[in-house]
């Protein structure tokens, strides 16, 4: 099969959830198919990525975003019921060049990542598309509304609410619709929602392997940490759960590790907390510590980090919102809980007793080698696209 390929960023380095998702989907696709790959840019520097992804598949196109006309674009939003992301990634001088670059590779497949990409190529009705959903990005942006500062919270939910219409509408436009987890599936509001193909993450079980390293923190988190979920998710268990853990355990450790620390982050370091950045190997970060922690209280889709702990054998805490994403059972594959007290709790009960730390741990891993492989989720993709 010919697949056009269409992302809104250079999926490498793998520091974003949408670009780990389309790099190991474009791994596995890439040994069976011919496959062009068309990347969206707003950074400058690309070159030692494009040279990296032309290891995997020979065509890849970049194309390199104005920042003239984003601004322009996002000025027109203000008069449209589009998402603002969705201006933001499209410039019409690019659309013509997809359109060229398209018809001439003449795929048999076109395949796009996020509805921003949609608007590039909804109008071509002579090729068959898939839209890759991947999270109900409405919902996580309705969450964020509570946490969000007050001068943000009135574009904030607008955006949820153009995000919630335009999920609907954009359906209309492909043959196919993917979206990472059941729970996501559920919150697109459109009335055909359950025909969209649930296709998750999967993680690479043989690269995140338990490894033998001396434990230096008692707990971690992880994630880009520019991201405004994970940045309130670190704040939450540094300034409010890591407090109560300390009665118990006054020396208790916390790393915080992964890309683009916000200031809000870089703030808590010190004492108890480390926070590190970005890491040349992440599982550093998990090898390093006891047990993995993520009070996760926003955003939508499912958690890669938690799938990455629990390949490396770390007992996982964490809440019913990503807990439920990937289907794990309280008590079995991890600890799930809502309140501060409740994960504190929980946190506690796994520095005090070392074989349900370690119980967890082992139905952890086997439960991601189970039902989370590469391999499988993009098998489920080509089945869709056989049809």
């Amino acid at each position: 099969m010919k697949l056009f390929m269409l992302l809104s960023r250079v999926p490498w380095p793998l520091e974003k959830g949408d670009k780990l998702r389309a790099y190991h989907q474009l791994c596995e696709i890439a040994k069976n198919n011919e496959v062009h790959l068309c990347c969206l840019s707003d950074l400058t520097d690309n070159e030692e990525a494009i040279k990296f992804l032309k290891g995997i598949t020979p065509h890849v196109t970049v194309f390199q975003l104005s920042k003239m006309a984003m601004a322009w674009q996002l000025f027109l939003g203000i008069f449209s019921s589009k998402p603002y992301q969705v201006h933001y990634f499209y410039q019409p001088a690019i659309a013509r060049k997809i359109k060229g670059v398209i018809n001439e590779f003449e795929p048999d497949h076109i395949y796009c990542q996020l509805i921003r990409t949609s608007e590039y190529v909804k109008h071509m009705l002579e090729y068959d598309k898939t839209l890759d959903y991947m999270d109900a990005l409405s919902a996580g942006y309705k969450r964020r509304v509570q946490a969000a500062p007050w001068w943000q919270k009135i574009f904030v939910r607008e955006e949820a609410k153009r995000l919630m219409a335009y999920e609907n509408l954009i359906y209309e436009y492909f043959e196919h619709h993917t979206i990472i987890s059941r729970q996501d599936q559920l919150l697109i509001m459109h009335p055909k929602r359950a025909q969209i193909t649930v296709v998750p993450n999967g993680v690479d079980a043989y690269f995140f392997a338990p490894m033998a390293s001396n434990k230096k923190y008692d707990f971690v988190f992880c994630g880009n940490m520019s991201y405004p979920p994970n940045v309130v998710c670190a704040r939450r268990l540094a300034l409010e759960i890591l407090p109560i853990i300390c009665k118990s355990y006054p020396d208790a450790s916390l790393l915080i590790a992964g890309a683009s620390p916000a200031k809000e982050v870089t703030t808590l370091h010190g004492g108890n907390i480390t926070v590190s950045g970005w890491m040349e190997d992440i599982r550093d970060a998990y090898a390093t510590s006891r047990i993995f922690i993520a009070p996760m209280q926003s955003g939508s889709g499912m958690q890669n980090k938690l799938l990455e702990a629990m390949s490396m054998q770390l007992p996982c805490i964490t809440t019913p919102l990503a807990a439920n994403a990937i289907g794990a059972v309280h008590h079995e594959q991890m600890l799930i809980g809502e309140s501060n007290e409740e994960l504190a709790d929980y946190a506690v009960t796994l520095l005090n007793d070392k074989q349900k730390a370690g119980d967890l741990g082992l139905e952890g891993r086997r439960f991601v080698l189970q039902n989370f492989t590469w391999s499988s989720a993009v098998k489920t993709l080509q089945a869709i696209w056989s049809k």
